[in-house]
């Protein structure tokens, strides 16, 4: 399980990812020297922490080590948000509450990260809403088979379906 970044971890991991490339303990400082006043020990033990921990990958350069991220900030985020979902006593409870959180910005990349992943039973159809059309996610149902007496298919407990 990951754990949180620290405030000073999060600061240099940032610029890392930002940057894309291998860095130096030294660009990292005078970038951070924008913000705060801060000692290239302190940056330096924090990206070594940051090695340690499997972060950041170095390489050594002369007397200084050049480091570069080993995943992506997204791949960090997704990693905690899964971590999170996991230690639910209800994970749908959990979704539920979690979308309900979600901006209108939020809400529509989830919808775009639904286009590219193919999450097993959950598909996309296109559906009407007053400012224009949208995507609704449903759930792709197995065929039932026949009807109970009564004639409506049975229910198996999954919930409201859209």
């Amino acid at each position: 399980m990951p754990r949180p970044l620290g405030e000073l971890e999060d600061a240099v991991m940032s610029r890392v990812w930002e940057w894309n490339r291998p860095v130096t303990v030294r660009e990292v400082l005078e970038d951070l020297r924008r913000e705060r006043s801060i000692a290239y020990t302190t940056v330096m033990t924090v990206l070594d922490n940051l090695h340690q921990k499997g972060w950041v990958r170095r390489e050594q350069e002369g007397r200084a080590y050049r480091y570069e991220a080993i995943s992506t900030r997204a791949a960090y985020s997704a990693a905690l948000m899964n971590d999170a979902w996991a230690e639910s006593d209800n994970a749908a409870a959990a979704l539920v509450a979690f979308f309900g959180m979600m901006s209108a910005e939020q809400t529509a990349a989830l919808r775009d990260a639904l286009r590219v992943v193919d999450v097993a039973g959950v598909t996309l159809t296109a559906t009407e809403e007053p400012a224009g059309s949208a995507d609704a996610v449903t759930r792709d149902e197995e065929p039932q088979g026949e009807a109970p007496e009564g004639g409506a298919p049975e229910d198996e407990g999954e919930g409201p379906r859209r």
